[in-house]
């Protein structure tokens, strides 16, 4: 059967299990979907798929790709193995295990290229208990890409993953938000990708540098103030906390806030109100806070610098983001967009292989910021637009590429070799293990090591025969 965005709604759903027909409350559940308006599917306990709905068909599927009776893993990913068999995390396990909902955010293959997918997978059951089926509902992430120049926040590594899948659990809460990492780690782009997921989309976004303003204009800048509040203040002036009404308010670099500014920061967080500069009038506030600080606040908060309480009210949701170089199987990807970019009309920038690999060996203390002004730079130099070695910064023309043995038979491979006898001598699973245990490396940081996703590791073990 083919899955057209056209098809008409699906057959009755056939048996959830071999030589057992489909229950009543399963081809009523298969009835309700049809007309819900996020996609969705019904598994049985073998990862096959029933049925899916109006919503399914048209965004996830086409023509050439029929998906009913097929595995859920093999339409998703084009996976010969669940999930988990993999190297990633397969929802089903999860929630058969805990009898429980599960999410998880995956990249998906779809009709408009790889996604990133919030999926939510739910167990079904029967009077007696019994897990009956699994609904999946899929939900794309819209303002992140697995792709290069498609999004502003481009990723797809398992660290960037947490960190946007932690970015739309927290994105429908009203609840203040921490955003945690390194100078250059694209902090702003993910507020404003917490900002765009959230019921606030529609209101303004507005930027706050916490760094760059002076203790003496920071409070008015902030929360307005008063004509005649001090020297100068010739009219009333909005606040930053006004001009994001309804809206998000971004604190950026949070942790040089002074001191004596923090405890009315508190004020606005305990109790959603604040006063300009020169008033005693107390005004509304309808924003939702994201603050983000390269510095580390609870080191702060033990010598006095910061304010335990209002450490504790940011932290609650608190976002770790991965340095570049915990994410290394995003530079080419990061590299391709922040080339893509520049080019214009016929005009198509490349990269030389050897510049790619120094790309992804370099440790890249600046993270994405770093890398996107060496691509810029490197750019303006590129004759007939291809970059080369000479064309980048003397501290990475100078870096090794090379991957340390036992590691170089296996980083030749992008994918499995199509026929097990081509491939060259074995390295085995347990010498990937050793060498990573010797630099006290978990598979993920091997993979990261390798510039690779763990799921890519997991499929060149495989091909080993190690897998």
């Amino acid at each position: 059967m083919s899955a057209s965005p056209n098809a008409p709604a699906p057959a009755p759903a056939p048996p959830v299990h071999s030589g057992r027909p489909a229950s009543a409350q399963v081809q009523a559940l298969v009835s309700f979907l049809e007309h819900d308006s996020q996609p969705a599917i019904v598994l049985d306990a073998d990862y096959t798929i029933l049925a899916g709905n109006a919503a399914y068909r048209q965004h996830f599927s086409v023509d050439a790709r029929p998906f009913l009776g097929q595995k859920c893993f093999r339409v998703s990913h084009g996976y010969d193995v669940p999930c988990d068999q993999a190297g990633e995390h397969c929802p089903m396990a999860q929630a058969r295990l805990q009898r429980a909902p599960d999410r998880v955010l995956h990249v998906h293959h779809t009709p408009r290229g790889p996604e990133h997918v919030n999926v939510e997978l739910r167990p079904i059951m029967d009077a007696q208990g019994n897990i009956v089926a699994y609904v999946e509902r899929l939900n794309t992430v819209r303002h992140a890409s697995p792709s290069a120049g498609k999004a502003e926040l481009v990723g797809r590594s398992g660290a960037f993953n947490q960190a946007l899948a932690a970015v739309q659990r927290v994105a429908p809460s009203q609840l203040p938000v921490l955003l945690l990492g390194e100078s250059g780690t694209g902090k702003e782009l993910f507020a404003h990708t917490v900002h765009e997921s959230s019921p606030r989309a529609q209101g303004p976004f507005v930027i706050v540098d916490c760094s760059g303003l002076p203790y003496d204009l920071f409070e008015s800048e902030l929360f307005g103030h008063e004509k005649g509040a001090f020297t100068g203040a010739h009219v009333r002036k909005q606040g930053l906390i006004e001009t994001a009404h309804g809206g998000t308010l971004f604190l950026d670099e949070i942790g040089d806030v002074p001191l004596a500014l923090q405890v009315k920061l508190l004020r606005l967080l305990e109790t959603g109100t604040y006063r300009r500069v020169g008033s005693v009038q107390t005004q509304q506030a309808d924003v939702r806070l994201v603050a983000a600080t390269h510095l580390p606040l609870d080191a702060m908060t033990q010598d006095g610098r910061f304010r335990k309480d209002l450490y504790y009210r940011l932290s609650a949701l608190p976002i770790r983001l991965p340095a570049l170089r915990e994410r290394r199987q995003d530079i080419p990807v990061l590299a391709e967009t922040f080339l893509r970019k520049h080019d214009a009309g016929a005009t198509q920038s490349s990269f030389s292989p050897d510049v790619l690999q120094r790309l992804q060996a370099y440790d890249w203390p600046g993270n994405v910021r770093e890398l996107r002004n060496v691509i810029e730079h490197a750019r303006l130099f590129a004759e007939g637009g291809v970059i080369r070695e000479e064309h980048l910064p003397q501290e990475l023309r100078t870096v090794s590429a090379a991957v340390p043995e036992p590691l170089a038979a296996l980083a030749a491979f992008a994918d499995p070799p199509p026929r097990m006898e081509h491939r060259p001598a074995p390295v085995s699973d347990s010498q990937l293990l050793e060498w990573a245990a010797d630099r006290r490396l978990s598979r993920s940081a091997l993979a990261a090591r390798l510039g690779i996703s763990e799921r890519t590791l997991y499929r060149r073990l495989r091909a080993f025969g190690q897998g």
